[in-house]
């Protein structure tokens, strides 16, 4: 058996224990203390696992449904036609299969691309968008399929409907890094990074050290995942065991990522994970990445600093860190130049 599924298969009632259920709900709703209150959970959940799951986050379940039903529309054109819409030097598109590797995979080496298919959504800006005209990194355009009647428009309304959602999640964070509630707004003004990644896996063919996405880490600030009934993800707890996480209905999947990690100084885990579809049904999955602007300053904050805690991380503009992950993971991104961003703040 694949070591993956093997270690995954082990003590199950135990690690589900440890894979909290977050109620947003009095948060999102601005009862008293519920800011205080989601922070301390959030940091118990981020300090222990990494990963969480969360309710009453008010994206309506009709519509994470009908996202899924536009991502089955999109994968299910001909190949050709998806392939016109390849990825560009933003990551914005489609990558076919076999177009990706954990390259840049510190928990695991990759020796195979990963088998999933994505289209990749970002801000839907406009030919007339200040970015846009500059020709500004990693503020461009969306690749939309010109023969999916309504597929933009309902896209776009979840992708809308997410970014809210890890919106409201910024200020819990923050707190929960002990620093004052409005002390990372500033780094999700004016546009911040979101990325809406539609998956479609089809079963693992398993011939050798075989994946669905190889074990990883994200690169994001977090991430919230929606997830069908067909199994295929797991998570490795700190104890070395892999996690398949449950499926609740009405809830997402949440982890953090690399930046948060960085932001935390190693106080918080980025917990690797990966995908293998075992079995005959197709797999999909709406991951949703979200992050501060590429241009700001990723660093160490304050309270994660003292005299037995120096910066692990120097400060490191966002927009730098997004190029040198892309061009370690995706195969169209290897063959660009470093882009210049010291010069990309105004």
């Amino acid at each position: 058996m694949h070591l993956f599924r093997e270690e995954a298969a082990q003590d199950m009632d135990a690690a589900l224990a440890q894979l909290p259920i977050i109620d947003l709900g009095p948060h999102l709703n601005g009862e008293p203390g519920a800011l205080e209150a989601l922070a301390a959970d959030i940091k118990d959940a981020c300090e222990r696992i990494g990963f969480f799951l969360i309710k009453n986050h008010g994206v309506p379940d009709g519509l994470i449904a009908d996202t899924f039903a536009q991502s089955k529309r999109f994968h299910a054109l001909p190949l050709e036609t998806k392939t016109a819409l390849s990825l560009d030097e933003n990551n914005i598109g489609y990558m076919p299969m076999n177009a990706s590797m954990q390259a840049h995979s510190t928990v695991h080496k990759a020796t195979t691309p990963n088998q999933n298919e994505s289209f990749f959504v970002t801000h839907d800006r406009g030919p007339d968008h200040p970015d846009v005209i500059k020709k500004k990194p990693l503020r461009g355009q969306n690749n939309w399929p010109g023969d999916l009647p309504d597929f933009r428009e309902g896209v776009m309304k979840y992708f809308a409907a997410v970014n809210a959602l890890g919106q409201s999640l910024v200020q819990p964070f923050s707190v929960a890094l002990g620093m004052p509630a409005d002390y990372l707004d500033d780094h999700f003004s004016d546009e911040n990074n979101a990325t809406l990644r539609m998956l479609h896996y089809p079963p693992t063919e398993m011939t050798g050290n075989d994946f669905g996405t190889a074990p990883h880490t994200d690169n994001s600030f977090m991430t919230i995942l929606g997830r069908m009934d067909v199994p295929g993800l797991a998570i490795r707890l700190p104890s070395g065991e892999w996690l398949p996480p449950p499926l609740i209905p009405g809830t997402y999947l949440v982890n953090i990522g690399n930046m948060l990690r960085r932001m935390s100084n190693d106080r918080f885990l980025s917990t690797p994970h990966g995908v293998i579809v075992d079995g005959k049904v197709d797999r999909y999955s709406l991951a949703y990445f979200h992050s501060p602007n590429p241009y700001r300053m990723i660093e160490v904050v304050p309270s994660c600093l003292d005299g037995d805690n120096p910066p692990k991380y120097e400060p490191r503009l966002y927009a730098d860190l997004m190029h040198e992950f892309y061009a370690a993971n995706y195969f169209h991104q290897k063959d660009h130049g470093t882009i210049e961003m010291k010069n990309q703040y105004d």
